[in-house]
C-alpha cells in the first residue's frame, strides 16, 4: 500500500518599504548627540526627524547644529511642552516614507535593533512591529522594578481585554505603516500615546509581530522621565480605547 505525502511551501514575499525615525526630545542636552550619532550608523532609514518639545535646556541648540551637517536630518520644534505623542502628533505630517519609528533620544533603546524591525516589515509590511524588553536583555532592574511590574500587570490587562497576547505595551519601539499613524493617531498627547496605537492597530484588524529587543534603563537621578503616575494613566487608557465604538 503506498501512501501519498502533500507537501506545501508558504514564501512570505518581502516588499520595499522606507523609513523614517522620529526623535522626541525635552531637555536631552547630555544625551540627544549621541543618540543621534547612533542613529547615523543604521543603514535601513531615509529620514531622520528630531521634534523638540519646548526643551528649557541646550537641547534644541545641539539639534539644530545637528541638523545642519546631515541633510536626511529634519528639526522641528514646539512652542509649548506637549508630551511624548504631542511630538509624534506634530511630527506626522512630515514623514512622506511608507513607515515610520520613534526612538526614544535617552539611550535606553540600542538603535540597532530598529534594523531587525524592519527586516520583520519587509516580510509583513501591514503589520506593527514591536520591539519587546521583556523578552529581550533588560540591563539595571533593580533600578526601576516598580515600572517593570507595573508594566508587566498592564500589558497582561491589555492582553486579556483585547484577546491578544502582547508582552509590552509600553515600548517606544513600534515600527508601523505610515498611513495607519496617518489616519488613525491623534489623540494621546502623553506615554498613553503607545496604549493608542496598539489598540487601534487592533482595532483595525493588523497584526501584532514582537521581537525582543536591548534595554538599558536609565535612573531618575540620570534624567528618566517616565513615573508610576503614568502607569496608572495608561491603566486608564486601556479601558478608554476597550470601550471605544466610534473605532474601526
Amino acid at each position: 500500500m503506498s501512501v501519498a505525502y502533500n507537501f506545501y511551501i508558504i514564501v512570505v514575499k518581502e516588499v520595499d518599504i522606507s523609513l523614517t525615525i522620529i526623535v522626541p526630545f525635552f531637555n536631552e542636552e547630555e544625551y540627544l548627540k549621541k543618540s543621534v550619532d547612533r542613529l547615523l550608523k543604521l543603514n535601513c532609514y531615509e529620514k531622520i526627524i528630531l521634534f523638540d518639545d519646548c526643551s528649557t535646556d541646550n537641547s534644541y541648540q545641539i539639534a539644530k547644529k545637528i541638523q545642519s551637517s546631515y541633510p536626511d536630518i529634519e528639526l522641528h520644534q514646539h512652542i509649548k511642552n506637549t508630551g511624548k505623542g504631542g511630538c509624534i502628533i506634530s511630527a506626522k505630517k512630515f514623514v512622506d516614507t511608507s513607515h515610520v519609528i520613534v526612538h526614544d533620544a535617552d539611550l535606553e533603546y540600542d538603535p540597532q535593533d530598529i534594523s531587525r524591525l524592519y527586516n520583520e516589515s519587509l516580510k509583513y509590511p501591514n503589520d506593527l512591529i514591536l520591539g519587546s524588553r521583556t523578552i529581550g536583555n533588560i540591563k539595571r532592574y533593580k533600578k526601576y522594578k516598580g515600572l517593570v511590574v507595573i508594566n508587566q500587570m498592564l500589558s497582561k490587562l491589555f492582553s486579556i481585554l483585547n484577546s491578544y497576547k502582547i508582552s509590552d505595551i509600553a515600548s517606544c519601539y513600534m515600527l508601523v505603516p505610515t498611513s495607519f499613524l496617518k489616519k488613525y493617531i491623534s489623540e494621546e498627547k502623553g506615554f498613553g500615546i503607545e496604549v493608542e496605537i496598539l489598540s487601534k492597530v487592533l482595532k483595525t484588524n493588523r497584526g501584532i509581530r514582537e521581537l525582543p529587543i536591548n534595554y538599558s534603563a536609565r535612573s531618575y537621578s540620570q534624567g528618566k522621565k517616565i513615573k508610576i503616575s503614568d502607569g496608572i494613566n495608561i491603566f486608564i487608557k486601556i479601558f478608554k480605547y476597550r470601550k471605544r465604538k466610534d473605532l474601526p
